[in-house]
């Protein structure tokens, strides 16, 4: 797999039917290895080591309703009273992020109401906070530390 712009973790491997799965910790099980779910993976990491968000706080791929279609997130934290604290969209280190990813995260907050956004390629990460009261997002150089 492509080396991306995290820091180095190691990861459970397990090979079946000539399929590499890569565990997920958060979800307590192996999951099929794409190029997708090597960002996924790396993500957490990096949320839970370098950020120090509670891994009890953070949700993986998860169905949620938006205009009454059922889409899946990527990664979610919580805050400890159970609102949402920042949505995390994965995409695959193949895929450019562009204003459609932008528009897809914003979309899923409408239904979410998440304090902070991050998207990332594994490549590239952009991390945004929302401004409810102005309606807009700002771009911000990193989200913060956990508390």
């Amino acid at each position: 797999m492509q080396k991306l712009n995290f820091p180095a973790y190691q990861f459970r491997f397990k090979s079946s039917e000539n399929k590499v799965s890569i565990f997920d910790r958060i979800r307590k099980k192996f999951i099929i290895l794409t190029p997708e779910e090597w960002v996924r993976q790396h993500t957490v990491q990096y949320l839970i080591e370098q950020k120090g968000y509670p891994q009890s706080l953070i949700n993986v791929e998860k169905t949620i309703k938006v205009n009454d279609l059922s889409k899946r997130y990527d990664i979610i934290i919580f805050n400890p009273d159970g609102s949402i604290f920042l949505i995390v969209e994965c995409k695959s280190y193949t895929v450019k992020i562009t204003q459609d990813v932008f528009d897809q995260i914003a979309r899923y907050n409408l239904a979410l109401n998440a304090e902070y956004l991050m998207i990332t390629n594994g490549l590239g990460h952009y991390y945004c906070q929302m401004n409810y009261v102005d309606q807009h997002y700002d771009f911000l150089k990193d989200i913060p530390d956990y508390k």
